[in-house]
């Protein structure tokens, strides 16, 4: 039986998820409401599938995969989101999830996805596969594709209007640091100010009003 760690801030999400994957015969062994809280628990449980969503908050799930990857290099992940970007799959994929699953998809493709990854398969739902297809063919990249993986993990943050000192907490960087890449970011994205970079992340679908 497939043993699965679920990872979402929502709680109704969670049961949604569990009651899904139990009627599927796969096993909910653990739940985490923060990126955090897998990291914590993930080497405790080493779960087959963790079921990662990309939007919480604190350090987010994207950066949670990367935490989880260094831990285990073996860890295999799902990620989840609303988001209908095509960066957000591209950088968590990059980062070593296996898996990515929008979650406007079909319920029965949440099994289908965590029995692939389970085996160890790489798993892309339909549209996200398509979208991501196109864009390389239409040229159509955001101009996010420009910033390093950090210097995303940083714009997001401040996208969503975070501090300086929260992100440097929430990633474990100095803020002197934070402050490096967010001059970066600016330059790169053409940005003078945070309610800028957040109009950027809004009009390429990389936060949620």
């Amino acid at each position: 039986m497939i043993q699965v760690m679920l990872v979402d801030d929502h709680a109704l999400v969670r049961m949604g998820f569990r009651m899904l994957l139990t009627d599927a015969g796969v096993a909910v062994v653990a739940e985490a409401e923060s990126g955090e809280q897998a990291c914590l628990d993930y080497l405790r449980i080493k779960p087959d599938v963790v079921v990662m969503d990309l939007s919480m908050p604190g350090m987010g799930g994207l950066e949670a995969v990367r935490r989880l990857l260094a831990q285990d290099p073996k860890a295999r992940v799902l990620a989840l989101s609303a988001h209908e970007d095509t960066a957000h799959p591209r950088r968590v994929l990059r980062a070593g999830a296996l898996g990515y699953l929008a979650k406007r998809s079909a319920p029965d493709t949440l099994i289908a996805a965590v029995t692939a990854v389970a085996r160890g398969d790489r798993y892309v739902d339909a549209q996200t596969a398509q979208a991501l297809a196109m864009a390389q063919f239409d040229g159509d990249t955001s101009p996010v594709e420009m910033l390093s993986e950090r210097e995303f993990s940083v714009f997001i943050q401040l996208a969503q209007g975070r501090t300086v000192v929260q992100i440097a907490e929430t990633l474990n960087l100095s803020p002197s640091t934070v402050g490096t890449h967010l001059y970066r970011v600016k330059q790169k994205l053409g940005a003078n100010n945070q309610s800028e970079l957040t109009l950027v992340a809004l009009r390429w679908g990389l936060i949620q009003v």
